[in-house]
């Protein structure tokens, strides 16, 4: 999807402390009962909305509904394309559910931010959040997975996760309904995925 990568050194050691400072201030919190409007009103973005640490990229996600693990955080310096082609104007309309766009930093060098999201990992399957930043500045968010590279929209992920909870809840107290539900639940979070991140043009 992008051209170069260059990683921040002693970035990780830097989101363990974070993590750690984070956790005794008790500031961590986790959101995930969200549905609908909610989700989008809960995490829109202002104009005044700044990243410069990795505890501001919790902050970011956790209005999401997603924790991150700070001590898995890295960054690098990717560039947005000059000229885009189908697949990615679909990339960008992911973006924008999270009320972003790209359309205004083509061609120029943004930082990368991606970390892990331990409650749709499972050490086979990781699930990374990712934010894109200019000058401090959040330009794009989306869902990365690993190792498939399919990447998804925050707020579809967001209901996939509470209708996912609401029809687990439903089933304990049904039978074979509850079990359709279910299935059509995974049916459309998988139908909401893009293909691999890396199929995405460079220029």
């Amino acid at each position: 999807m992008f051209m170069f990568t260059l990683t921040k050194p002693r970035l990780r050691q830097a989101g363990a402390l974070a993590l750690c400072g984070a956790c005794l201030a008790g500031t961590v919190t986790a959101a995930v009962h969200f549905s609908g409007d909610s989700i989008a009103a809960a995490a829109a973005v202002s104009d005044e909305t700044v990243i410069q640490t990795t505890q501001d990229i919790a902050t970011y996600f956790t209005g999401y509904g997603f924790e991150v693990d700070l001590s898995t955080a890295a960054v690098d310096k990717v560039k947005i394309p000059k000229s885009w082609d189908d697949s990615f104007a679909a990339f960008d309309q992911v973006v924008g559910e999270s009320g972003l766009s790209l359309a205004d930093y083509k061609g120029k060098t943004v930082e990368k931010w991606t970390a892990l999201c331990p409650q749709r990992s499972d050490g086979e399957n990781d699930t990374y959040c990712v934010l894109l930043v200019y000058k401090t500045r959040p330009v794009g968010a989306y869902l990365l997975e690993k190792p498939s590279g399919e990447v998804t929209g925050l707020v579809t992920a967001a209901q996939a996760v509470a209708q996912s909870a609401a029809e687990n809840a439903g089933a304990a107290g049904e039978s074979a309904d509850g079990g359709n539900a279910s299935g059509q639940g995974e049916a459309a979070a998988a139908g909401a995925l893009l293909p691999d991140e890396s199929a995405f043009p460079t220029e």
